[in-house]
């Protein structure tokens, strides 16, 4: 079968790393896409309009050509999300797949007027015995002191594949905080771009992925700071068992003309058995003066004496390792304001490490 390769990074690295792309071989795209009707919208109204009205899906980066162009001709579900007014509200987007919606292939698009404040909940689940497959597109645009709270969950079953290309620009005194938790799917691909074009924007990415079995996960993280005094704040946390593995590439770049601004970006990776792998490769590029650039990466065994501790309580190991990687995801998971989808993220949480 013919090799697929996507997801670049945007500066080429040393081969050695082998980070550069991921390669997937056992990958069917789907030629024919049919209709995906099993979709719920939660929350729209006068204000948090939904209409099928797409601009052009072009995209700065994104994971490859082939998947960019499926979502331009064939895509099942267009959604043109327009936020406004100033009283937070609450917007739920809910993907189901099932035995008659296998192949989901959708464009988001999201605009948020000036000074608009909501939150935008998008969640991908699968039955756990189909074969699904997912191409999306979420592109953000954010005007001046627009506050947006995006919530992306993917609890997609280990037989499918997931690929997601994100794209945000930010305009002055613009805020867009991304909590993303990842957890499903047998390859789970994401490619994040934010262009932080405004002075004072700032955009926070906050992620949490969960592997197990054989699962892959390829995270591209881009950002290019271009307005004074712009922000950008990247925190990833995981955990891997079994045999998975995970690719995270961050790169957090300086654009002329971004003075005082601020990157961060940080990845730990908690490895929970021999057979686990985590390649990460933190990246910051400058061209501009008067800026501050911090970034790290870890990847590391679960604490024995952290895990000889709560077993010396009474906690089977199992119960100990959970809370553990619960104890990690904490702070991320604090960011989801529904009780009920936190409760419901920490129950897959128990669920998938049992």
């Amino acid at each position: 079968m013919e090799t697929l390769k996507l997801n670049e990074t945007p500066i080429r690295t040393s081969r050695n790393f082998n980070i550069n792309n991921i390669a997937l071989e056992d990958i069917q795209i789907p030629e024919k896409i049919g209709k995906f009707n099993n979709v719920e919208i939660i929350g729209k109204n006068s204000k948090n309009n939904v209409d099928s009205n797409i601009k052009s899906c072009y995209l700065t980066y994104g994971l490859a050509k082939e998947f960019t162009n499926q979502v331009e001709k064939q895509a099942n579900q267009k959604l043109n999300i327009t936020l406004e007014g100033r009283k937070n509200q609450e917007m739920q987007i809910i993907f189901r797949f099932d035995e008659n919606n296998k192949h989901l292939v959708d464009y988001i698009q999201i605009e948020a007027k000036e000074e608009a404040k909501a939150n935008v909940i998008i969640q991908y689940k699968s039955q756990e015995e189909i074969k699904a497959f997912h191409n999306g597109i979420i592109k953000l645009h954010a005007k001046r002191k627009a506050n947006i709270d995006v919530i992306l969950v993917n609890l997609m079953n280990q037989n499918s594949n997931n690929f997601l290309s994100i794209e945000n620009e930010l305009e002055e005194d613009a805020k867009v905080t991304y909590t993303i938790i990842d957890f499903g799917g047998k390859n789970s691909i994401t490619n994040v771009y934010s262009n932080l074009k405004g002075e004072l924007s700032n955009n926070i990415i906050n992620t949490i992925y969960l592997g197990s079995k054989n699962q892959t996960f390829d995270l591209n993280y881009i950002a290019q700071l271009r307005g004074e005094k712009s922000n950008v704040n990247i925190q990833v946390e995981g955990a891997l068992k079994d045999n998975s593995k995970k690719h995270f590439k961050g790169t957090i770049d300086f654009k002329k003309g971004c003075k005082k601004a601020i990157g961060n970006e940080a990845e730990n990776c908690m490895l929970l058995s021999n057979k686990a792998k985590s390649i990460a490769l933190p990246m910051l590029l400058c061209s501009e003066e008067e800026v501050e650039g911090n970034h790290s990466t870890s990847a590391g065994k679960i604490g024995e004496k952290e895990l000889f501790y709560l077993m010396s309580r009474g906690l089977e190991k199992k119960e100990a390792m959970r809370l553990m990687v619960k104890a990690r995801f904490h702070k991320i998971l604090e960011n989801i304001k529904n009780e009920e989808l936190r409760q419901k993220i920490l129950d897959e949480i128990d669920e998938r490490l049992d």
